[in-house]
Order: C-alpha cells, then sequence, then structure tokens
C-alpha cells in the first residue's frame, strides 16, 4: 500500500543559498534576499506613493501617508518628550518588521523574522539603543531604575536583582515573542493547506460544495496570519518605544 503524502511544516524555514555561493563562511541566503526584497519595497512605497504630493490622495499616497502618522502617532504617545528623535528608528524597524512577516506569506517566498537570529538582533539593537540613551541622558543617575520608586529600603536589596533580571530579559522576551508567533502561524497554515488537498479529494466524492469547505478554511488562516504579520510588527514597535519612554524618562 502506497504511503500518503508527508507534510513538511518546517522545511519552509530552512536556509538555502541565493545568487550563488560566495564561500564556506559566508553565503547570500534567501532570508538575505528577502530583507533586500522587503527593504526596497519599502523605499518604493514611501517613494513613489508621496511623490504626487495631491491634496486627495491616491492610493498608494493615501497608504504612505496613513504608515507614516501611525508611526508618528505610536512614538508621541509611547515616548513623550523628545520622541522626535527616535521617530526614523522605530519607523524603519516597524516596515522592516512589518513587510518581512509579510513577504514571507507568498508561495515560495521566506520570512526572516521566523528567524531567532534575525530577531535577536533587532532585540539586541534596540536593547543596547535604551542602555546607550539611558546613559547618555541621565548618566549614573540611570541605575537608579532598578530601584523603585517609594520601595521601602528595607526590601531594595531584594528588588534590584529582580529589575535587573527583567531588564536583561527584554531582549530575549522581545526576540522570542516575534519568532515564535511568525513560525506557529506558518506551520499551522502550511498543515491545514496539507488537509486542505487530503480533505478536498475526501470530499470531493461527496461534492464540490463540500470539497470547498477546506478552501474556506485555509481563506480565514490567511486572514489570521495577515493579522498576526501586523500586530507582530505593532508589539515590537510598541515595546521599543516601551523601552526608550523609560530610558529618556525613568520610571
Amino acid at each position: 500500500m502506497a504511503a500518503g503524502p508527508s507534510i513538511d511544516a518546517l522545511g519552509q524555514f530552512r536556509l538555502a543559498t541565493s545568487l550563488g555561493h560566495a564561500g564556506a563562511s559566508v553565503d547570500f541566503t534567501n532570508a538575505n534576499l528577502m530583507m533586500l526584497l522587503a527593504s526596497v519595497l519599502v523605499i518604493a512605497l514611501f517613494t513613489i506613493g508621496m511623490r504626487p504630493r495631491a491634496l486627495v490622495p491616491g492610493r498608494l499616497q493615501a497608504s504612505a501617508e496613513l504608515g507614516y502618522e501611525f508611526v508618528a502617532n505610536l512614538c508621541d504617545d509611547m515616548i513623550g518628550e523628545g520622541w522626535q528623535a527616535f521617530f526614523p528608528f522605530v519607523f524603519t524597524l516597524f516596515f522592516f518588521i512589518l513587510f518581512g512577516n509579510l513577504v514571507g506569506l507568498w508561495p515560495l517566498f521566506f520570512a526572516y523574522t521566523s528567524h531567532i537570529a534575525i530577531t535577536g538582533a533587532l532585540a539586541l539593537m534596540v536593547f543596547a539603543l535604551t542602555i546607550i540613551v539611558g546613559l547618555i541622558k541621565h548618566r549614573l543617575r540611570f541605575f537608579t531604575y532598578f530601584v523603585p520608586a517609594g520601595a521601602p529600603k528595607f526590601i531594595v536589596p531584594l528588588l534590584v536583582p529582580i529589575e535587573i533580571l527583567t531588564f536583561l530579559s527584554r531582549p530575549i522576551s522581545l526576540s522570542i515573542r516575534l519568532f515564535a508567533n511568525i513560525v506557529a502561524g506558518h506551520v499551522l497554515w502550511e498543515v491545514f493547506a496539507g488537509f486542505m488537498l487530503i480533505f478536498a479529494a475526501a470530499l470531493g466524492a461527496i461534492g464540490i460544495a463540500a470539497a470547498v469547505l477546506p478552501l474556506a478554511v485555509n481563506v480565514v488562516l490567511v486572514g489570521f496570519e495577515l493579522l498576526i504579520a501586523l500586530l507582530q510588527a505593532y508589539v515590537f514597535a510598541v515595546l521599543t518605544c516601551l523601552y526608550l519612554h523609560d530610558a529618556l524618562h525613568l520610571h
């Protein structure tokens, strides 16, 4: 008896060389290619979209203006005074992650945000920036951040290690949250897509209407994946703004 079709849900996350092999230790992989593509798409959206400068914007200009205003309002609300200095960083981070998530939804493309090395690098960059900003603005007073305001003195020796541990865990939680959600969503989508073919073949014997049901489930999952792509980019940007707020204003 022939074995049934297998579903390799994790195969989509394998790195592969693109545009040739550069050497034993340096390769231009599919992740690099997708990062380059996402960067080009973001630049194209805002350069081409804002070129008309029309009073009544078209769809592309409206999308560019909406994206710009969305991140600007986010920075203003979450960072507070001095947000303008960090807007370019948060703006670039948000759209780099968002387009990385969206590009990975296309067939034969690759979601580079599904690799912990990339999300970890982004998280470490945010973590380092918050420390540098805090030390530049507050000097040694920055370390008072680890002493909760109003805490009784006798409990401070217990609270300080907890605060330090919580602070050091930021890049870990930030990177794993994005990585885990993208991986889980893509695995779920691929598994259900495989089941769709099996169920469609089985239900096809009953009728065409019954065979369409698995396809409808998969369409719902596509919408779910689009929501995750936007939500995870938003959460990453929100947490970045919160960390910058803490560095600027301390507690």
